[in-house]
């Protein structure tokens, strides 16, 4: 007899990854597909079924082994309702997500933000892996956050609890942010940044490293400047460096409020290793009481583009824990 497992969802501007993740939290199969977003809402309903239907074809599950499914959406979200207030990168508003796939599967749905779910699945199966208390980064072309206290995220009052990106850390001559304001988070720290920051070096120099790859391309990607910060080109050092500053003091900020055990560091970004951490851990110790600092630890995160789907699936798989207790009592 196999084991009920669930589904988890990870729904992305470019590509949509769903996979059948067990009661640990363990992904046991993943499939992976473009998303159509010019072709709307129920173009990717159809291939959320399509994906499922495979799923299914190609590990002898079936409907009556799943608990339920979980899905990280880039949304504002109602989120007790699973409504989808809006999806900017997708042009969805006001969609009843959790309602429509709830008709479609006949099992329990939860919707929740794509970067509360990437955090949540940290928690569950990742870097934060026995931490109650926990800030997760996605440091990509934006910065998403997700917050954990007493192992739960936390909403706040209308759902947009960890929007990090939007905290203001440079208040003036800061870029201009898609938010409308400027000296975002986003605008001073994610690979849109470092790309911006590039640019603006390169214009500078007459060789170098990133300098042969503007050249030769005609831009610079984020991925460049940290692969080539990692082999020790100085220039890209200086970008990386200056991210990581601003990272660290920021998050010494937002520890002050919230205490947390872990913090952990994911996304593209993260993926310059030493060269980020360690300008980032310095700017943080500077910037905080050694009291409020002693207990968090800041890591890089472990699940990579799966932790969003784990945790998608970890909101079915607190539902049915939270269900079982209550009968139970």
């Amino acid at each position: 007899m196999k084991p009920s497992v669930y589904i988890g969802i990870d729904l992305g501007g470019t590509s949509i990854k769903m996979g059948l993740v067990d009661q640990l939290g363990n992904i046991l199969y993943t499939l992976e597909s473009p998303t159509p977003v010019k072709a709307g809402y129920h173009q990717v309903l159809a291939v959320f079924s399509q994906m499922a239907e495979k799923l299914f074809q190609n590990n002898k599950y079936e409907w009556k082994d799943i608990i339920g499914v979980g899905a990280g959406v880039p949304a504002f979200l109602d989120q007790q309702k699973g409504i989808v207030i809006e999806a900017v990168n997708l042009s969805w508003n006001h969609v009843p997500l959790k309602e429509d796939l709830e008709r479609m599967w006949k099992v329990p749905i939860m919707v929740d933000n794509d970067a509360n779910a990437a955090a949540l699945g940290e928690m569950w199966n990742g870097a934060g892996k026995g931490a109650s208390h926990l800030i997760c980064l996605t440091l990509g072309t934006g910065i998403g956050g997700g917050v954990i206290i007493n192992g739960d995220i936390y909403h706040g009052a209308n759902g947009s609890a960890g929007e990090v990106g939007h905290m203001t850390v440079r208040h003036q001559g800061g870029r201009s942010c898609n938010c409308g304001r400027k000296g975002c988070l986003e605008t001073e720290a994610s690979a849109t940044a470092i790309v911006l920051d590039a640019l603006e070096q390169v214009k500078g120099v007459s060789s170098g490293p990133l300098k042969e790859e503007y050249d030769k391309t005609g831009t610079i990607t984020a991925k460049s400047v940290v692969q080539l910060a990692q082999q020790g080109d100085f220039l890209s050092i200086e970008i990386i460096t200056k991210v990581g500053r601003i990272l660290g003091s920021t998050l010494a900020q937002m520890c002050y409020l919230l205490n947390p055990e872990v913090i952990v560091i994911g996304g593209g970004v993260a993926l310059a290793g030493k060269v980020l951490f360690d300008p980032l851990i310095q700017a943080f110790n500077n910037a905080i009481l050694p009291r409020v600092a002693e207990n968090t630890s800041i890591i890089p995160a472990k699940l990579g583009n799966r932790a969003g789907l784990t945790g998608a699936a970890w909101l079915i798989h607190r539902k049915n824990i939270g269900s079982r207790e209550a009968k139970g009592s």
